[in-house]
């Protein structure tokens, strides 16, 4: 199981670069960095969800926190973008330790509670501290990474798939050596039973807070990725919608597994762009898809091929015998 799932996140990482490379279509291009943009939202969220079993509703305020500190530091301070990138997710993984040390205490309603507000007086903040974030009108001119510049293959929006491809290659290794830690097996323990966690010697909050942090450190990079790509950056990067966006891909590809975020991040992305034109009927059916995934499929699409890989394996057997 483990080499299977190796196999996918590098497969994933290298067909996101062959066609980062190999497609000329700016508007495929730009769907490719969608992809890649969520993959790595996605994931940072299924690494609470999916292996702590916690529900942060204020996920995006680690998204937000990373796109405002590559803005602020790239307009106010003349900072380079591309140092900025790893900084936002240090800022981010900062404000997630903080956050994380009092959350992480509290149980069920109020862990998603508290987080959903956390969330909501950043973009609060953001709305109304005008002097820093220039309020609703946002921060528009954000520059783009000078590295981008220093090839001409690479300019356009292939850049930033290129760029993107890199940072979901980070993600994942961070995300497959965490989960395959001493640290990610804990937090899988608490996840199943706390009871029985605690009562072989793992402390619940030091390695929720680990993971916790980790997730909040790549909410950050993808929130810096964002606002680099966008070139502009307002309250709404704390908004719900990203949020519901994270959600579906997780629950839809899989939660607790590192292939169903990428799967649900090109399903998620694609759907979206499809269904584009049906403006506020497009959240009535993102809805619905997630009831049915709720009610049919708990465990998303590589909950449902897991079950079906016990069914086919003796059919197999019977075939070769």
């Amino acid at each position: 199981m483990m080499n299977g799932e190796r196999n996918f996140l590098a497969g994933f990482v290298l067909l996101m670069l062959a066609f980062a490379l190999g497609v000329n279509n700016e508007y495929l291009l730009h769907i490719a960095v969608l992809i890649l943009l969520y993959a790595i939202l996605a994931t940072s969220l299924n690494l609470i969800v999916g292996y702590v079993g916690e529900f942060p509703l204020g996920h995006v305020a680690f998204f937000g926190i990373g796109a405002y500190t590559l803005a602020l530091g790239a307009t106010k301070l003349g900072l380079a973008p591309g140092l900025l990138l790893p900084l936002a997710g240090v800022v981010s993984a900062v404000a997630g330790l903080v956050i994380g040390g009092v959350t992480l205490r509290l149980k069920g309603p109020f862990f998603v509670i508290v987080t959903l507000a956390f969330a909501e007086v950043l973009r609060l903040v953001a709305n109304n501290w005008i002097d820093l974030t220039n309020g609703p009108m946002g921060i528009s001119g954000v520059p783009h990474p000078a590295f981008l510049d220093a090839a001409g293959w690479l300019a356009g929006k292939r850049g930033y798939a290129a760029l993107g491809v890199a940072l979901a290659a980070v993600t994942l290794f961070i995300a497959y050596r965490l989960v395959h830690s001493n640290a990610g097996r804990a937090a899988i323990t608490l996840r199943e039973n706390r009871y029985v966690a605690v009562s072989i010697g793992i402390d619940p909050v030091r390695y929720a807070l680990f993971v916790f942090t980790v997730a909040a450190f790549l909410a950050g990079l993808a929130g810096a990725y964002y606002a680099a790509y966008i070139s502009y950056v307002g309250p709404e990067v704390f908004g719900f919608p990203f949020t519901v966006s994270m959600i579906i891909m997780v629950l839809l590809g899989g939660k607790g597994t590192l292939s169903g975020p990428l799967i649900g991040a090109v399903v998620v992305t694609l759907l979206e762009e499809y269904l584009r034109e049906f403006k506020e009927l497009r959240l009535s059916l993102f809805g619905l898809i997630v009831m049915g995934v709720v009610l049919f499929s708990p465990n998303g699409i590589m909950g449902y091929a897991r079950r079906l890989a016990p069914r086919r394996a003796p059919a197999a057997e019977k075939r070769h015998a």
